[in-house]
């Protein structure tokens, strides 16, 4: 069978089976809907049903940490790894997950180091946020779980780690797809000040500078990030029932130091440690990426983002940029999980295609 005959199979039988998948999350049916309407008709069933969830989570020593995570598929497929943002969590991939496992995938879905059950293994590591440390923490899980190579894909945070991982190690990641793109970061460039409508896009990180922003923060962080995710995504009609089922990972114990000092870590008010310096400095050069790729965009993130044109020059091997459409926000998997999977079912014929 020719790839093209084969990846276009697998892309129907995928959304055909999509209610067997569904069912591994409690939610037959709504998979489906969710996949073949449009977002106005995602908004309506959202507001109308359970709100779904992941079964039982899965727990794995990986690196510095026990790395809480979903899992769908088989465990003998090929892997995917979806990798969630600030303030967000692993049900930014609730409806994404059965469209992957049912078109023969097994999805790896971790907690970010200071979310949800993911913990540090010893009480004296410090609680580092900086980029290349996020990095490594995926690097261990694979490890831990014995995969050799993955699919990448992730938006905020996430989209970083896949970035830094697609540009430092190549050979781990076999395809990406990256929500707004290139988005490697370099505190020291970011000591030079933007105009002033991008700045304000910003506050928040101002406001995690100071001692009173972090205990603001501390005290405050299910309505603060309620309102970060109204501010990202001001056209998703999203309920409490669905944010409050995210808002349950803010309460890990380590969540405010690693947010707080990854926005400090950025502007170059607090410092890293010493054995992620050699990394920092290689992702300061801002190096390119060459694994086949596909980034994405919404037309209504609310979010700062940049212009798809400042970083297509970032990705050297086979590439395309997609706009998502429908008054998507930033949360791009969860509001539109249908192009988000897609997106990863086409740069996986990519990489398959270029062999």
């Amino acid at each position: 069978m020719s790839e093209k005959i084969n990846r276009q199979r697998r892309h129907f039988l995928g959304i055909a089976a999509m209610t067997l998948a569904a069912t591994q999350f409690g939610r037959v049916g709504s998979a489906i809907a969710q996949s073949s309407k449009p977002k106005t008709a995602i908004q309506d069933i959202t507001k109308s049903e359970t709100t779904p969830s992941f079964g039982s989570l899965q727990q794995i020593d990986a690196g510095v940490l026990n790395v809480g995570y979903a899992e769908a598929g088989s465990a003998n497929s090929r892997p995917v790894i979806l990798l969630h943002g600030w303030p967000y969590d692993i049900h930014s991939y609730v409806d994404v997950a059965p469209l992957l496992a049912s078109a023969g995938y097994r999805v790896i879905i971790p907690y970010l180091r200071g979310y949800g059950t993911t913990r540090f293994l010893a009480s004296e590591t410090f609680r580092n946020g900086q980029q290349s440390a996020i990095a490594l923490d995926i690097i261990a899980l694979m490890d831990a779980l014995g995969i050799e190579q993955a699919i990448l894909a992730g938006y905020d945070w996430g989209a970083r780690t896949a970035n830094i991982i697609a540009a430092l190690w190549p050979e781990r990641c076999k395809a990406l797809v990256s929500v707004s793109g290139y988005l490697i970061g370099n505190p020291e460039a970011n000591q030079q000040p933007l105009p002033p409508q991008a700045e304000l896009q910003w506050w928040y990180q101002f406001y995690f500078a100071t001692e009173r922003g972090r205990l603001g923060y501390e005290q405050n962080r299910h309505d603060f990030n309620k309102l970060i995710w109204q501010i990202a995504s001001p056209q998703w009609q999203f309920d409490d029932a669905t944010f409050d089922r995210t808002a349950t990972s803010f309460n890990n114990p380590d969540h405010v130091d690693i947010v707080i000092h990854n926005y400090r870590w950025r502007l170059g008010l607090s410092e890293g440690e010493p054995q992620y310096a050699e990394l920092e400095r290689r992702l300061a050069e801002a190096p390119v990426i060459t694994v086949p790729t596909i980034t994405l965009e919404s037309d209504a993130n609310g979010a700062s983002h940049p212009d798809s044109s400042t970083y297509a020059r970032k990705f050297t091997g086979r590439y395309e940029h997609r706009v998502i459409n429908g008054g998507i926000g930033h949360n791009l998997p969860q509001e539109a999980p249908r192009q988000f999977a897609e997106a990863i079912l086409e740069v996986d014929s990519y990489e398959s295609y270029l062999g």
